[in-house]
């Protein structure tokens, strides 16, 4: 069926109409005749070969025709879909019989292998649409992932999904993880930092996630139990509001040295060593040496106790006086 008139063919209508309701065919200039064509085909004007002219049909006669046809066709619409889910329902059992590449243990399906884990983590992505919840600790992501990784959020998000995500604060340092990150948020999937271990985890819907199964995460086990995964959303949920919100927008545009320097800072003033810093952040000892040699010339502190001392002090003050 054709569409309405446009607005050419429209405003030809009504010029008929000002001339009497016809128009004879050595009339029509060549400019109107794709409107008069339109006019035609939708009814609104009718040949009359004995004298060689087109009238002008009522639209309340041709509005009822076109809805009349509208409503046979969504109503064969209607039928049509109504039997997809039979006509697809033989593949939507052979995709549930399947057999998976994944071994069980004590009801737990575990999945090995990089590229069987993502082959599932793609199906997972598209049987539950609604929420991803990601905790991914590690350190910055690998570059040669980054377009991979917005195209699946991009397509997530689009089809009407939310995001949440949680990095290490090592990844702020990370010019790679930074554009990911500023990019993700740009597109509604906001990316938290949190300080301190936690674990790989990743939940969809509040009914599938996936948890590693191997100290090198080269093995995932999928919980669908509904206490479990309840349970990993609870401890997700109070890691995201214990997570620091970071400006990537603004890590994105200047150095992240900043950054890093005072996270280090912020660790020290809590009393870690060298080392439980160096971990917690990712980086070297020698790293994290660099940035408290620049802290004590800050603070004119001569020993690490006295530089955490004034940095305890310094923090009380500002935090007393906002």
């Amino acid at each position: 069926m054709t569409g309405l008139p446009d607005a050419a063919a429209r405003e030809l209508y009504r010029a008929i109409l000002h001339q009497g309701g016809r128009v004879r065919l050595g009339e029509i200039r060549p400019e109107d005749e794709p409107a008069v064509k339109e006019l035609s085909d939708l009814g609104l004007l009718v040949l009359r070969i004995a004298d060689g002219s087109y009238s002008a049909v009522n639209p309340r006669a041709v509005g009822e025709r076109l809805g009349a046809e509208l409503r046979e066709e969504s109503a064969r619409l209607l039928a049509r879909a109504a039997l997809v889910p039979d006509l697809l329902d033989d593949l939507a059992q052979a995709y549930d019989t399947a057999p998976r590449r994944t071994e069980a243990a004590g009801g737990i399906r575990r999945v090995a292998g990089p590229e069987e884990i993502r082959h599932l983590l793609s199906q997972i992505a598209r049987d539950y649409p609604h929420e991803s919840l990601a905790a991914q600790p590690g350190g910055p992501r690998p570059p040669q992932h980054t377009a991979d990784t917005l195209a699946v959020s991009r397509r997530y998000l689009e089809a009407g999904g939310t995001e949440r995500t949680i990095f290490e604060p090592s990844v702020c340092g990370d010019p790679h993880t930074v554009e990911l990150a500023r990019e993700s948020t740009r597109m509604g999937s906001p990316i938290r930092v949190l300080e301190g271990p936690f674990t790989r985890t990743l939940i969809f819907d509040r009914a599938i996630a996936l948890v590693p199964a191997s100290a090198d995460n080269a093995v995932a086990a999928v919980v669908e139990d509904p206490a479990l995964v309840g349970y990993l959303v609870g401890v997700f949920e109070q890691q995201w509001q214990r997570a620091q919100i970071v400006d990537w927008e603004a890590l994105a545009a200047g150095p992240t040295a900043p950054v890093v320097h005072e996270q280090v800072g912020r660790l020290l003033a809590q009393g870690l060593t060298q080392r439980a810093i160096a971990t917690r952040l990712g980086l070297s000892e020698r790293t994290v040496a660099a940035h408290i040699a620049r802290l004590r010339e800050l603070y004119d502190a001569e020993t690490l106790f006295q530089l955490g001392w004034r940095m305890r002090g310094a923090r009380t003050t500002g935090e007393s006086g906002r």
